[in-house]
């Protein structure tokens, strides 16, 4: 049983090392994840789509595609994918770079099991957070669908802080009218409070400006 208890969750590694490949296949299937390993970053980018779960553990130098193109490719592309990079001595300042542009972690070569794998488990639950945000995210999208185009107005004039008074002013409709639509929206939008609209609207407008 996969250990991260996310039956979707797989360790993707990607070295042109055969037998750095075939030894961390070894050790991660040993610890009952699910793995999948590439010689090449064109071969794992033939197989990637937006839809994968779990982890990226990525040699820096490879012939070819490096594993900072690939981790640039990826984030040109909006992959949700922790990367850990695989690093020798003189890679750090690289892979230091790589942490700012969004990477998770990065490990030293020759690196203990036990100091991967923990990386990896904090790698996965990071998946994790992310794919509890982007699911909650697509619930409120679908939510905001259902609003007609009037009570999308007011909900923006009340996420942006403004009175039902303000509201109407702005919109030439009556207090009563303000009313009504804001409480058509907290149903539709699931929303017992105020504060629970606003932070669901900013995460949604957060994850899309992403």
């Amino acid at each position: 049983m996969n250990p991260s208890n996310e039956a979707q969750q797989v360790i993707y590694v990607v070295d042109d090392d055969e037998a750095m490949r075939d030894s961390m296949h070894w050790l991660l299937e040993g610890e009952g994840y699910a793995v999948a390993c590439f010689e090449s970053g064109e071969h794992f980018l033939a197989a990637w789509h937006e839809d994968m779960r779990g982890c990226l553990v990525l040699d820096v130098r490879m012939p070819e595609m490096s594993g900072l193109e690939l981790h640039e490719l990826l984030s040109q592309r909006g992959s949700p994918l922790p990367v850990i990079f695989v690093t020798g001595h003189g890679d750090v300042p690289m892979a230091v770079a790589a942490l700012q542009r969004g990477a998770c972690d990065f490990i030293e070569k020759p690196f203990h099991n036990e100091d991967l794998l923990s990386r990896i488990r904090r790698a996965l639950a990071v998946d994790c957070q992310n794919a509890q945000r982007r699911s909650q995210s697509s619930a409120v999208n679908r939510r905001l669908e259902q609003l007609t185009l009037r009570e999308r107005e007011v909900m923006d004039l009340v996420v942006a802080g403004k009175l039902n008074k303000q509201i109407a002013d702005e919109l030439n409709i009556s207090m009563k009218t303000v009313e009504a639509h804001r409480a058509r929206v907290m149903d539709k939008m699931g929303a017992r409070t105020l504060a629970e609209l606003v932070r669901a609207v900013l995460q949604t407008e957060g994850e899309s400006g992403a």
